[in-house]
């Protein structure tokens, strides 16, 4: 049995024409019929009293339309929540973001949940991992995707790892270091380096590699703009020490990106803090993320 079944024979017994139900339901006429027919057999026994002049109910019409109706009742109940759920969650989910997050998941987990939460607004705020970290931790952002530090974060906080990326030594595509597979801390002494400022959680990573190397990370061109740094390095400049995701390095046939040995690694997370107990709109954001994995 149909929920539009019982939609028709309801319409026909308040209307009390088969003719007026299937202008209300805004469908022909014998279709009407058909409808009830089939519901007669179903049930077997017959729902209405047909005279030329009116459609009437039968006792067992007279049982079903309450049961119809409460049935319909219920259906649109259940159809009208579940309309409702779907723009239910509102407000704003404000989330932190260091450069190069378009090379983590990110932008799909955000795809995903506009889709699912569309009355939500989502407030991006950019700036380098530490000054994030903060923010999160006293809450004035509810999340941010930032560089992991090298220290473990505090207990109350939460991460989960979008990307694992590594720092590249940049150098022009016609420089002889250009033909190998990687480049040795010790063969960038005495070089002019190029990387990112006193700022940068990645610059916290260089100074350990180099000192764990026994080596002074002399840094002569401080920005945190990788664009920046490629250009200074086809200008001539020097060697530029920088993430190997980052959109400036992509398809610039001029440079050439080489892993460092070793290796200099870092994590990209979105970090928040378990407690208090995360706002909603940061709660389905997680759900999210945590389904896509």
């Amino acid at each position: 049995m149909e929920l539009r079944t019982l939609r028709v024979f309801v319409a026909v017994a308040e209307e009390e024409s088969f003719t007026r139900a299937a202008a209300r339901l805004l469908v022909a006429q014998p279709a009407v019929s058909q409808q009830i027919r089939s519901l007669e057999r179903e049930l077997g026994e017959q729902l209405f009293e047909r005279t030329p002049r009116r459609v009437r109910l039968t006792e067992a019409g007279r049982v079903l339309l309450p049961l119809a109706s409460r049935t319909l009742a219920a259906a649109q109940e259940v159809t009208a929540e579940f309309t409702a759920r779907a723009g239910l969650l509102t407000g704003t989910l404000s989330l932190g973001t260091v450069d190069g997050v378009e090379h983590t998941r990110l932008p799909d987990l955000l795809g995903e949940f506009h889709r699912l939460h569309p009355g939500v607004a989502v407030d991006l705020a950019d700036g380098r991992s530490a000054e994030l970290l903060a923010r999160v931790e006293e809450g004035s952002l509810d999340a941010a995707v930032l560089a992991l530090p090298e220290q473990p974060l505090r207990q109350h906080l939460c991460a989960t790892v979008l990307l694992e990326d590594e720092i590249a030594a940049v150098v022009p595509a016609h420089s002889p270091l250009a033909a190998r597979s990687s480049v040795p801390v010790e063969m960038l002494t005495g070089r002019t380096l190029i990387t990112y400022g006193a700022d940068s959680g990645l610059r916290t990573r260089l100074r350990t590699a180099f000192e764990v190397a026994a080596l002074d990370l002399a840094t002569r061109y401080a920005t945190n703009d990788v664009a920046l740094h490629v250009a200074l390095v086809k200008a001539g400049i020097g060697i530029a020490l920088s993430a190997r995701t980052d959109r400036a390095l992509a398809d610039d046939a001029d440079v050439v990106a080489l892993p460092l040995h070793p290796p200099v690694t870092y994590q990209k997370a979105l970090v928040w803090r378990g407690v208090p107990q995360v706002s909603r709109q940061l709660k389905a954001f997680l759900t999210i993320l945590r389904t896509d994995r």
